[in-house]
């Protein structure tokens, strides 16, 4: 049995260790994207809960309610929580805010359910399993630096989110496609050198609060591959 120690080659502890620390952190991760579909599909199936979140006319959306703003804003105030209080949150309160983020996500992602078909949004599912699974595996076992690649993909990240607003005063279908082209891109790309950044992470020590967060920046980085993909080529209820 191969023992947890730092090798002179490599840089990581034995195998054992990072395996059960990465396995752990591929657990939460799924356990949250689980929680947010759940939370997604069972919100878009109440009547009380989408008239809490939007105003509505029948089953058309015209805008969003005092709740639902605090719904979708709340989740950044996590991630901040979550990021800068890592050394000093607890890990009941890590794991709190994770769940909690997880269930508010699945509030604002409800909306998805009426506006894009069943079988687009589990196709959308099924690619985006497989493309996160091959940019994951693709980070854990390249003996290539993702660095540089990685600070690319963040100015592309940055690049997106200012053309992403500008196109929200544009309102232009085409331009909505090549971000979301540009999205599935991007995350792919950062899949990769994220879970490569958290075997690197392991080295400075294996511990429940940096297993939260691994699994917070692998979630997002699926959910906006997800959401692209079916922005890119889901087909919408008429």
């Amino acid at each position: 049995m191969q023992s947890d120690f730092l090798s002179p080659v490599s840089g990581y502890r034995g195998d054992t260790g990072l395996s059960s620390y990465m396995a752990r952190i591929y657990a939460y991760m799924t356990g949250g994207l689980a929680l947010t579909g759940i939370t997604a599909w069972l919100t878009a199936h109440s009547y009380t809960l989408m008239h809490m979140l939007y105003t509505m006319q029948g089953d058309v959306i015209t805008g969003m309610s005092m709740i639902g703003w605090l719904v979708m804003l709340a989740p950044l105030g996590l991630v901040f929580m979550m990021s800068f209080g890592m050394g000093s949150l607890s890990a009941p309160a890590m794991h709190g805010a994770f769940w909690l983020y997880a269930a508010l996500a699945g509030l604002s992602l409800s909306v998805i359910f009426l506006g894009y078909t069943d079988a687009s949004i589990a196709e959308a599912c099924f690619v985006t399993a497989g493309l996160f699974g091959g940019m994951s595996f693709y980070g854990h076992a390249t003996k290539r630096d993702l660095s540089g690649m990685g600070s690319f993909m963040l100015a592309g990240l940055v690049g997106l989110i200012i053309a992403s607003l500008v196109n929200l005063f544009l309102r232009s279908a085409g331009m909505q496609f090549g971000l979301s082209i540009l999205g599935v891109l991007i995350f792919a790309g950062l899949t990769a050198y994220d879970t490569q950044k958290l075997k690197d992470l392991y080295l400075e020590g294996d511990n429940e609060n940096a297993a939260i967060a691994g699994a917070l920046t692998l979630y997002l980085d699926v959910i906006n591959i997800f959401i692209d993909l079916l922005m890119m080529a889901g087909k919408k209820r008429s």
